[in-house]
């Protein structure tokens, strides 16, 4: 940082000291955590009294602009805004934010207070919706959320999501290969909360290793379900003969699985109370981890 010091000026020799570092912080030519010159550096190098240099820094520091550190010397504070730390804070960011983007849009602003007063009109979301083509897909999912979630949980169709009553004050809920097909169906600006699904190999490998040679049962309503668990099994070594696979909605569907050492199957089928009591039963869970928290945080 370069100064200059004129004593034929009528501005005090420390008020130009203080004028001159707070330039040089607005414009960056010094940055916070920068030391400046010592009281006896600069009261050696302009042959000014180390009083006037001192008195200075004291205004500096009076002013907000830098800090002492005992034993250290002065250096430039930093006057950053903390970030928002309460809720208050943080939603007028969000707010901050929003109109920032609107001016980016260059709508008219009846248009945009037109939007806020429809969504400000709208009832607050007070429960969860499950939205997917597959009934059966449905029922798991619902058999699922609904422990984890402080709010009811309820399911339905792509084409039942064109009744606007349907979604009135509802969270819609997808699985990823379906969020594509549920945002088209949905009305613009409707939230949409995609579900992180649970990796089945990772699931696999915690307790794979611990049925060697016994029969693995699979049973599910959703014949999806089933096809998934026999490909991931063969390719995890599992021998196709090893493999009972049932569709829980055809009769008699539980034939065989009492032989096998254990039985994979999902929350709703788990739930039905016709599974045999001798195997092992994997309840395989949709939902990672992630999404459970998320869930059972949601209020």
């Amino acid at each position: 940082m370069r100064l200059w010091f004129s004593s034929a000026s009528e501005v005090p020799i420390y008020r130009q000291l203080v004028t001159q570092v707070v330039l040089a912080i607005l414009s960056g030519d010094i940055s916070p955590g920068d030391r400046l010159p010592s009281t006896r550096e600069l009261a050696r190098r302009f042959s000014i009294h180390p009083n006037t240099i001192s008195a200075g820094y004291r205004e500096l520091e009076r002013e907000g602009w830098t800090e002492y550190r005992h034993g250290s010397g002065v250096y430039v504070k930093n006057n950053n805004a903390k970030p928002p730390s309460t809720p208050a804070q943080i939603l007028d960011q969000h707010i901050a934010g929003f109109f920032r983007a609107v001016r980016d849009l260059n709508m008219p602003s009846a248009d945009v207070r037109h939007r806020v007063a429809q969504w400000l009109a709208s009832p607050p979301p007070d429960h969860f919706l499950i939205v997917d083509p597959d009934p059966e897909v449905r029922e798991i999912l619902l058999t699922e959320i609904q422990p984890l979630a402080r709010m009811p949980v309820s399911a339905t169709s792509l084409e039942d999501c064109a009744n606007p009553e349907t979604l009135l004050a509802a969270i819609p809920l997808c699985r990823p290969s379906q969020a594509n097909a549920v945002r088209a169906v949905l009305p613009a600006g409707v939230e949409l909360i995609t579900l992180q699904i649970r990796s089945a190999r990772a699931w696999l490998d915690s307790w794979l290793s611990s049925l060697k040679g016994g029969l693995i049962g699979v049973a599910s309503r959703w014949p999806d379900f089933v096809e998934i668990a026999r490909t991931v099994l063969e390719a995890a070594g599992v021998e196709n003969e090893r493999l009972v696979l049932r569709n829980a909605t055809r009769p008699r569907w539980v034939r065989g699985l009492d032989q096998t050492a254990a039985i994979i199957c999902d929350a709703r089928t788990a739930a039905g109370g016709k599974l045999p009591h001798g195997p092992r039963i994997f309840v395989f869970p949709f939902l990672a981890d992630g999404a459970r928290a998320e869930l059972s945080r949601f209020c």
